[in-house]
């Protein structure tokens, strides 16, 4: 097995460069011909995955976390290569929602080096996004409205840690304001006063959120998830909800299937894709099934 390894040294909040060595030497311990680099800013792994010429490798191995796999999908994606190769994920990120919903966990390094070693795959389904201006793909979720809104404040206190997000959620609630949303899902039309909305690939978001309980990576459906209007207080009371998915038993929350979705707000809102902060709505998103191979235990 010929492999290209790419690691991405900031994942963690930094942590990911102690990593890069240790799963290197997974791979020789194994006599397993690797080529590895790391990353050096934002968007390079997507550079370098563009250009990188499949023919040479059996497989595409990257540690990081859902953004990481984020850049990996779009440089992939983007690739010219006639040769496909399967993706293997090492997570090593705050997150990794993708590698979660594939039973691989940060706190075991080894197993997910096994299972690329293992060779096991299965091909799952990747959205592609289409804005006004830009096109991306995107293999765990994209939202907007409160989560994103909660996701822009926390990066900007992101030196606060993890008190960063409850500070978010905190400044966000009491702002709180709903928008027009008029979306479309496979020819079925929805007007709502909506708070935000979640278009998942897999069950779970960030590190906890279990979002979308019902996905499925593979059915060739998204999962949408849409909280409607409601008071501050029952929003407070929604949130704990999310990390057990017992939000999608709330009056004010939608779950809804489709392979083909079109959505409007008023006024625009920004997009979070796999945790980035990239396009505003319009938007156009498609599943392309079992449109990736990836490495599975």
């Amino acid at each position: 097995m010929r492999i290209f390894y790419i690691n991405n040294p900031a994942a963690h909040g930094g942590k990911g460069a102690k990593y890069f060595s240790v799963i290197k030497a997974e791979f020789e311990k194994s006599h397993i011909a690797c080529e590895s680099v790391q990353t050096e800013y934002a968007g390079h792994g997507t550079e370098i995955i563009k250009y990188l010429d499949f023919e040479n490798y059996d497989a595409l191995v990257v540690s990081g976390g859902d953004g990481t796999l984020f850049e990996t999908i779009n440089g992939y994606f983007a690739n010219k290569s006639a040769k496909r190769i399967p993706v293997g994920v090492i997570p090593i990120g705050r997150g990794n929602a993708f590698a979660r919903d594939l039973d691989l966990h940060p706190e075991k390094l080894s197993e997910a080096v096994e299972t690329i070693l293992t060779g096991k795959t299965k091909v799952v389904d990747v959205g592609f996004c289409k804005t006004a201006d830009s096109q991306f793909y995107f293999i765990n979720i994209l939202g907007f409205g409160f989560v994103t809104d909660v996701a822009k404040t926390a990066f900007k206190l992101r030196i606060l840690g993890h008190l960063s997000y409850i500070l978010g959620v905190l400044y966000r609630t009491i702002s709180l304001k709903a928008f027009k949303l008029k979306m479309e899902a496979d020819g079925k039309v929805y007007e709502r006063e909506n708070v935000f909305a979640e278009i998942s690939n897999t069950r779970y978001t960030g590190k906890d959120f279990f979002m979308a309980p019902a996905a499925i990576i593979d059915d060739g459906l998204l999962d949408i998830t849409l909280l409607n209007k409601l008071s501050r207080v029952r929003l407070l009371q929604a949130l704990p909800k999310i990390f057990t998915g017992d939000h999608v038993k709330m009056k004010e929350v939608e779950s809804i299937r489709a392979k083909k979705i079109k959505i409007e707000t008023q006024p625009e809102k920004l997009l979070t894709p796999d945790g980035q902060l990239i396009g505003n709505t319009p938007i156009e998103i498609e599943c392309l099934p079992k449109a990736i191979e990836v490495f599975v235990r």
